[in-house]
C-alpha cells in the first residue's frame, strides 16, 4: 500500500466536518449505561462522581427537546413564508403582511432556542470529556500501580553484577561522561538531561533502531511537529485530563507534545477511511515533554523520572474486529526490541485503577535494572477502542455502507531514557560497559571506557 498520509491527497479519503461525534458516544451510554457505571467504579469512581452518567443522559434529554422544538418551529416558519407568497399572488396584501409580522416574531423565539441549543450542546460536550473509557473485561480489579497483573515475565534470571561493577546508571554517566544532569539544570533546570559523547551516540543509536526495526515490521515513519494545538490534544484525550502535565505556551495556545501518538494519531482526525485502509500503521521518533515531577528521592534520580526524553512511537488505526489482535501484534514487537537488546523484561496488565483516562486496555513493559534492583517502566502499549476517533471524528465505511467508527493503537517502541539507564547498568563490567550486538552496527563501538 502507498504512503497512507499521501493518499489523504486522494479521492479515496472523504472529509468529514462539523459532524456532532460526541452523539455516538452518548448512545453508547444511553445503551451501555450498566458497563459504563461497571466502568466508574473499576476505576475506583466515588458514587458522587458517578452521578455524571446520568447528567449525561439528562442533558441529552434536554438537547432533544429543544432540537425538537426548533424543528417544529423551523418546518411552521417554512409553512407560513410559502403562504406569504401565496397570499401576494393573490392580492391579499394585509394578510400577508400580518403573516410576516407572524413570521419574524417567530424567528425571535428561535434565535433564543438556537442559543439554548448551543448552550445545552456544550454543557453535554463538558459533562462527556469527563467520562474515561469503557474498559475491556480483562482489565483487573485495582486500586493502583502495586495491583497491576503480571502478564508476562522474564523466564531467566535477573542479572547479577560484579562486585567492582555494580554502580547505578547516574554515577556511570559521571565517570564515562555519558550525559550532565547539572549541565541540563544550568541550561534549562532539573530534569533535562544533556548527552554528550558516548551517551549522545547512544541516543542516536537506539533512535535509528527502533525506527529501523518498526520500518521492517511495515510502518510508515512520521516525523510530526513538537508542538500541537488545543483541538489536536483535546481529539487524542490529553484535554481536559492531562493539562496539568503538559507544557503549556500561553501566548498562542499550543502544547507541547508529551508523546508522538498526540500529532501522528490527529493526521486522521475529519477523515473517513475504507476498509482496504486497514491496518494504519505508523512510526514516528520525537522529544516528549512532561511536566510531571513525581516523587522524590531514588525513584527520580538520574533518567528514572525526566521531563523531556526520546521516544519512539507506533500508532495503528484498524477495524473494530481486528484490533486486539492487533494489540498483540504490537506487543510481541515491543518485546522483540527488549529481546534484542538483551534486557530482562514483563509485561504488566494494567489494573482499573491505573490504566490511563482514554484506554480501554494497557500493557506495560518494565526492564529491570540491575543497580538499583528494581524494575523500570519503558512502555505502555494501549487499545484505545472508539474513545479517540470519537473524539476525531475518524471513521470508515464498513460492509453495510454504513460509517462506523474505527479503533486507535499505539504504544512506545520504545522509552529512551531508562532503556539507556538499564543498558549502562545491566551491561557493566569492570573492564567497561558493553553494547548490545544489535546497537554495534549503529554505534559504531562494542564497549564504552
Amino acid at each position: 500500500m502507498s504512503s497512507v498520509v499521501a493518499k489523504q491527497r486522494q479521492e479515496s479519503f472523504i472529509f468529514i466536518k462539523n459532524y456532532p461525534s460526541f452523539m455516538l458516544e452518548i448512545n453508547r451510554i444511553r445503551q451501555n449505561r450498566d458497563d459504563v457505571i461497571t466502568t466508574l467504579k473499576k476505576r475506583n469512581w466515588s458514587a458522587d462522581q458517578m452521578i455524571i452518567v446520568d447528567k449525561v443522559i439528562d442533558k441529552d434529554d434536554e438537547r432533544k427537546r429543544v432540537q425538537t422544538e426548533l424543528d417544529q418551529m423551523n418546518a411552521h416558519s417554512n409553512k407560513k413564508s410559502k403562504e406569504i407568497g401565496q397570499l401576494f399572488a393573490q392580492g391579499k396584501k394585509e394578510e400577508a403582511e400580518a403573516l410576516k409580522n407572524e413570521i419574524g416574531q417567530l424567528k425571535g423565539q428561535m434565535k433564543e432556542l438556537e442559543d439554548q441549543h448551543r448552550e445545552v450542546k456544550q454543557e453535554l460536550e463538558e459533562f462527556l470529556l469527563q467520562i474515561p473509557n469503557i474498559l475491556h473485561p480483562s482489565v483487573p480489579e485495582g486500586k493502583g500501580e502495586e495491583d497491576n497483573e503480571v502478564y508476562k515475565s522474564w523466564s531467566e534470571g535477573l542479572p547479577e553484577l560484579d562486585d567492582k561493577a555494580n554502580d547505578p546508571h547516574w554515577e556511570l554517566a559521571e565517570k564515562y561522561d555519558l550525559f550532565d544532569l547539572k549541565l541540563g539544570a544550568k541550561i534549562t533546570g532539573s530534569g533535562f538531561p544533556l548527552y554528550r559523547n558516548k551517551g549522545a551516540k547512544l541516543q542516536r543509536a537506539l533512535i535509528n533502531f527502533f525506527l529501523d526495526q518498526a520500518i521492517a515490521a511495515g510502518y510508515e515513519e512520521i516525523l510530526p511537529p513538537l508542538i500541537v494545538n488545543e483541538d489536536t490534544a483535546r481529539a487524542t484525550g490529553q484535554l481536559p485530563d492531562k493539562e496539568g502535565q503538559m507544557y503549556h505556551i500561553t501566548e498562542e495556545d499550543f502544547y507541547l507534545i508529551p508523546t508522538a501518538e498526540v500529532p501522528i494519531t490527529n493526521i486522521f482526525r475529519d477523515v473517513k477511511l475504507k476498509t482496504s485502509d486497514f491496518p494504519v500503521k505508523l512510526t514516528g521518533h520525537t522529544p516528549c515533554f512532561r511536566r510531571e515531577a513525581g516523587s522524590y528521592g531514588a525513584d527520580v534520580k538520574g533518567l528514572n523520572r525526566v521531563h523531556q526524553f526520546d521516544k519512539v512511537e507506533i500508532v495503528q488505526i484498524d477495524h473494530p474486529n481486528r484490533s486486539y489482535d492487533t494489540l498483540d501484534d504490537m506487543l510481541a514487537h515491543v518485546e522483540g526490541l527488549l529481546k534484542k537488546l538483551e534486557l530482562p523484561y514483563r509485561i504488566l496488565r494494567l489494573c482499573g485503577g491505573d490504566v490511563g483516562f482514554t484506554s480501554a486496555l494497557t500493557y506495560d513493559f518494565e526492564v529491570y535494572s540491575a543497580a538499583q534492583k528494581k524494575w523500570l517502566e519503558v512502555s505502555s502499549v494501549s487499545n484505545f477502542e472508539t474513545f479517540q476517533s470519537n473524539r476525531m471524528n475518524l471513521k470508515f465505511k464498513n460492509d453495510e455502507g454504513k460509517n462506523q467508527l474505527a479503533h486507535t493503537l499505539n504504544g512506545s517502541a520504545l522509552a529512551l531514557a531508562r532503556i539507556v539507564a538499564a543498558l549502562l547498568e545491566n551491561n557493566q563490567t569492570p573492564e567497561g560497559i558493553k553494547i548490545p550486538a544489535v546497537l554495534q552496527p549503529y554505534t559504531g563501538f562494542n564497549i564504552i571506557k
